[in-house]
């Protein structure tokens, strides 16, 4: 049962790259889309951790590089975290698959 809920999952995954990417020509438009998506599916705020501290992320955008970073506020400032870094205490904050497509595609994973 697991290994089918785990191609599921990466079916899911896939998927949800693909929409993201359909319409980029490049890289840049790439994090672009992922950053989109991000943007209407994963309502801010919302708790998270990064590096096992308690945040509330309370947006995003875009880095120099062009990765995707989060607007973490944490006793009452604002720090910038890679969005690959966010983790959740419990269950996943609704949107949250849009991280594991960013994450798939940054690995070239399914639908890259």
């Amino acid at each position: 049962m697991g290994r089918m809920r785990s191609k599921r999952v990466g079916a899911r995954i896939a998927k949800l790259v693909e929409e993201a990417i359909v319409d980029c020509d490049t890289e840049e438009e790439q994090h672009g889309s992922f950053l989109v998506m991000l943007e209407e599916h994963l309502r801010c705020p919302v708790r998270a951790l990064v590096v096992g501290e308690d945040v509330t992320v309370v947006g995003f955008d875009r880095d120099s590089p062009g990765e995707i970073v989060a607007r973490c506020r944490r006793d009452r400032r604002v720090h910038r975290a890679n969005v690959t870094a966010l983790e959740w205490s419990g269950a996943p904050a609704q949107g949250a698959e849009w991280i594991e497509a960013y994450r798939a595609w940054l690995r070239g994973g399914p639908g890259a």
